[in-house]
């Protein structure tokens, strides 16, 4: 299962495992079966003396195997092989098991330990899914942690007939006591806020006690991440309040543009970017989202920024950099049939689909590749661009021209998504030249039109375009004095990572100016 290499590397992992546990499959004569019983027999003998294998398992899903700590209740189990992106998450779960301390916040970890209730959750993961290691991880270490929470990992492939009953048709799909609990990427401070529902009210509290600062940094893309580097590095006191740090990078698998890293993914990209943060002295402040802005009352006065849990942080000047989010279609049927059929993310969802039709709507770079990727796994593709002609890149254009098994509907406009009994069975368009309307037969709908900015909660405070943008000045000053924004949310032109992580120093540098200059002595 595993070459010499990987063997290596695993082998040095587990000798930082201090205490005993098991490994016990429930097995079949399935081929994973077989693949499951050579792996885990790989992993008992790199480390024998802490990791015992019994193959005497009787659980109902087959094959599978627990990781379980000796004389404990922990009850985490993988259905199926947890290779692929999901090979992490198996390494983590052993070391975690093995006395292995997980390099989360201790606040956190006495959070999951106090939680009061039985919860038995069910992730369902695709192995080629970039979102779904977080959501395994999280959930992994509950199991761990708290002896009242049982986790089973189940990737889809194996258990297709289990998908198809329960109509899971996007990863990660979590169900919580036999209910659905959530879809997507969640990190794990989202699901413990999630259970732990006396959590938000006292973050809020907390954090309306910190002491304003310098630079208050909404929005941890790759534009406040840079500016909360330029700001630390100016010495001065810096905060960061995130929804979800890394922002929209996240959802994004394949970077080959960002000068000097010649390939990376959004995750690994999203991390890294965390990781030069947390190198300076910057407040971090995750799961936050903005409400309200309050601008200063007086020149030189505070800018409050209100958040969703109540709390109010405080800033002597504030950086918008709240990013963008997948734009919808909306459409009829759309909100419906999300996660039942609607995508949007391709790379995580395309393997649910594999041997069906879909569609995907948009004719962007970001749709066309999709469709690319996409008709390597499904039956047919069906391309439906508003415009009377692509707009993606010649080559990507070429490419997907070049296959068979893609139709191209321009000048399309979609006007609804169609279902029964819960999920999609059809797109509805009309041709724009003749008003003809067709209907298309298929099983998935993945949206793919471009972004709208993170901007609501600003409106009736500082200026924005007519598409919703923060309309910025070459400093990145908007029209509130003291607040300045970058990246995706702003009216700067093309919406690249690059030029986000630009715009987002430059916006630190302007506010350390504008620091200086309201700071200075009158007549100076």
């Amino acid at each position: 299962m595993l070459d010499d290499q990987l063997k290596t590397q695993l082998g040095a992992y587990l000798e930082r495992v201090t205490q005993p546990f098991e490994l016990v499959a429930s097995l079949d004569d399935s081929e994973t079966a077989r693949d499951m019983r050579s792996l885990l027999e790989t992993i008992q003998s790199l480390r024998s003396d802490k990791i015992a294998l019994r193959l005497d398992g009787n659980d109902a899903r087959k094959p599978s195997f627990t990781v379980q700590r000796t004389g404990t209740n922990t009850q985490l189990r993988f259905a199926g092989l947890p290779l692929g992106h999901e090979f992490t998450s198996l390494v983590l779960a052993l070391l975690w098991t093995g006395g292995h301390p997980p390099k989360v916040e201790q606040d956190l970890i006495d959070q999951i330990k106090a939680l009061d209730g039985d919860y038995q959750f069910e992730v369902f993961m695709g192995l080629d899914c970039h979102n779904c290691p977080d959501v395994v991880q999280a959930l992994s270490l509950m199991a761990v942690l708290n002896p009242r929470v049982q986790t089973v990992v189940i990737e889809g492939n194996a258990f297709h007939k289990e998908v198809t009953e329960r109509e899971i048709m996007a990863v990660p799909m979590v169900f919580l006591n036999g209910e659905v609990f959530g879809a997507g990427r969640m990190s794990l401070e989202e699901i413990v806020a999630k259970l732990d529902t006396g959590a938000a009210a006292r973050e809020g509290a907390k954090l309306s006690a910190k002491d304003p600062y310098d630079v208050l940094i909404v929005g941890g893309g790759p534009a406040g991440a840079a500016a909360a580097v330029y700001a630390a590095r100016k010495g001065i006191r810096t905060g960061v309040a995130a929804e979800r740090f890394g922002g929209q990078v996240n959802d994004t698998l394949g970077i080959e543009n960002y000068i000097s890293i010649v390939e990376t993914d959004g995750p690994k990209f999203a991390a890294n970017l965390e990781a030069h943060v947390r190198a300076y002295e910057v407040d971090i402040m995750n799961l936050q989202r903005a409400d309200k802005l309050v601008p200063a009352t007086e020149p030189g006065g505070l800018v409050q920024v209100q958040l969703a849990n109540g709390g109010v942080l405080k800033g002597k000047t504030v950086i918008l950099s709240t990013g963008a989010r997948w734009r919808n279609v909306n459409v009829p049927g759309e909100a419906e049939y999300r996660n039942k059929g609607v995508a949007y993310c391709p790379h995580c969802d395309g393997p649910l689909f594999k041997g069906k039709r879909v569609s995907v709507i948009g004719g962007g770079n970001s749709g066309v590749e999709a469709a690319i990727d996409l008709a390597g796994i499904v039956s047919h593709v069906t391309l439906v661009e508003f415009a009377d002609q692509l707009k993606a890149d010649a080559v990507l254009v070429r490419k997907l021209l070049s296959l068979p098994n893609v139709t191209v509907h321009t000048n399309a406009q979609t006007t609804e998504i169609t279902g029964a009994d819960g999920k999609v069975n059809g797109l509805r368009y009309k041709d724009r030249a003749t008003g003809a309307e067709h209907l298309v037969a298929l099983e998935g709908v993945f949206v793919q039109i471009g972004l709208v900015p993170n901007t609501e909660w600003l409106k009736g405070t500082v200026e924005l375009s007519k598409h919703g943008e923060i309309i910025v000045d070459a400093r990145g000053q908007t029209s509130v004095p003291g607040v300045f924004a970058a990246g995706d949310v702003t009216t700067t032109p093309y919406k690249q990572i690059v030029i986000a992580a630009g715009e987002g120093a430059k916006a630190a540098l302007s506010a350390f100016d504008h620091l200086i200059r309201s700071s200075a002595p009158v007549g100076a």
